[in-house]
């Protein structure tokens, strides 16, 4: 066990001089080539070419303007995919997808409850049930065990996160999903260009999606992206993004069930900015990666920390920098630990987010009127627990073990990397 004394006077946090003053820079991905492209779109004055009609005079009406469809040709390209399909959210694109894919009441779909909330809401909105399945403790992705556990008759999906950038186990939960004929949707918003045995995380389950959102590694404000080879999902992805129910009967397009259309269009202005990004998406991972393996090299020795882990034959590309605390070597709680070295100038935060089922909707069971639709005739019989409890891998990385760090990523250096590196062996005494 490390005994830790963080009583020393030299600490920040009993008065003495910290590691670090000044600010960690946020996560500026633009420059010169996004503001011209920018101006390029406003000199033009289409700043959306979208529609919520499907005619023939008006060829950009229902899939969008030149630059969407330029950002989604690149990204099919990119990702080798066949089709992709973009929209205002990563929120969006779970949304539809789950829609896409025709589920509804009297279905399941599996999905983590260690990641963000329309994970588990986008199953909600079309009536459906999610079933939590437990995480790996290394990975905090779905541990394929207990996916397998919770297949139920009424299963029909999976929505399986590649959280924190790290990929998921996929050789097993599409083994299993197979066997059982349920479609995997891969979550992608953190794992822009991560792999898995070789192939792009996104392109392994029947749907990927992917989020531009600010916080990501590449953005355009907000944003998201569907890919899938499957040319009747892709179609039913657009009717969803653009009203999709008022455009059915030009198109003489027959299966309706969840075509009640959105409006989840994205804007030549943040297509032409998402269309900049991604070329710099390697370098800007190549950046990160550095970090990450300079910080993990220099902190893989405390024995009360755990590093993320290497997957043999796969490539993470670490949204965030998640690091586990192990209480039981050392004296000090995960809590004090933390305080000490913020108060060394560092900003790392507990615990990522709370389980779902730990969420009011879940505990209550309250989302639409007469508590539907957990209460619906159809759901009567699917499984539905969300006891304090149930996914206790996930509860101990909340509650007791992870730490996290955002700043990991230009504009930040590797000079401040190493404040990060000073400040643990300040307060850890390695």
């Amino acid at each position: 066990m490390k005994n830790l004394d963080l009583t020393k006077k030299n600490l920040a946090i009993n008065g003495g001089n910290p590691i670090r003053t000044k600010p960690w820079l946020d996560n500026f991905t633009t420059g010169e080539e996004e503001k011209k492209a920018v101006l390029r779109v406003m000199d033009k004055g289409y700043l959306s070419l979208f529609e919520g009609s499907h005619t023939p005079d008006a060829p950009f009406a229902f899939e969008g303007g030149p630059e969407v469809k330029k950002l989604e040709s690149e990204w099919c390209n990119y990702y080798n995919s066949n089709y992709a399909v973009s929209m205002n959210s990563a929120t969006s694109c779970l949304y539809s997808a789950i829609g896409a894919l025709g589920i509804g009441y009297g279905d399941e779909v599996i999905v983590s409850p260690y990641t963000m909330t329309a994970c588990a809401a986008a199953p909600l909105i079309y009536g459906a049930i999610p079933v939590f399945a437990d995480v790996e403790l290394e990975t905090g992705s779905i541990s394929p065990e207990c996916f397998e556990k919770l297949i139920t008759k009424k299963t029909k999906a999976i929505i399986v996160v590649h959280q924190f950038g790290i990929p998921a186990n996929m050789n097993a939960i599409m083994r299993i999903a197979k066997k059982h004929k349920i479609v995997v949707i891969e979550d992608c918003a953190q794992s822009h260009g991560a792999k898995y045995n070789g192939k792009f995380v996104g392109t392994i389950g029947y749907i990927g999606i992917f989020s531009l959102n600010v916080n990501k590694t590449i953005q355009s404000g907000e944003g998201g992206i569907c890919i899938t080879n499957d040319s009747e999902i892709n179609y039913r992805l657009q009717l969803i993004r653009n009203h999709g129910e008022a455009v059915v009967e030009g198109a003489e397009y027959k299966n309706i069930t969840n075509i009640v259309g959105f409006n989840y269009r994205l804007t030549e202005i943040q297509a032409v900015i998402a269309s900049c990004q991604l070329e710099k998406l390697d370098k800007l991972n190549s950046e990160r990666l550095e970090y990450i393996n300079h910080l993990s090299d220099n902190l893989k020795d405390i024995e009360f920390l755990s590093v993320p882990p290497e997957i043999d034959g796969s490539k993470s590309t670490f949204y965030l920098y998640p690091l586990r605390f192990l209480k039981d070597k050392t004296n000090v709680s995960r809590n004090e630990f933390v305080s000490a070295l913020n108060a060394e100038g560092m900003i790392f935060y507990q615990g990522y987010t709370k389980p779902l089922y730990l969420q009011p909707l879940y505990r209550t069971k309250n989302l639409y009127k007469y508590n539907y639709p957990f209460s619906a005739p159809q759901n009567k019989d699917c499984y539905i627990n969300y006891e304090k409890g149930i996914c206790p891998n996930a509860e101990k990385l909340y509650f007791e073990q992870m730490i996290i760090n955002e700043h990991i990523r230009p504009p930040n250096t590797m000079e401040d990397m190493n404040d990060i590196l000073n400040a643990f062996s300040k307060v850890a005494d390695v």
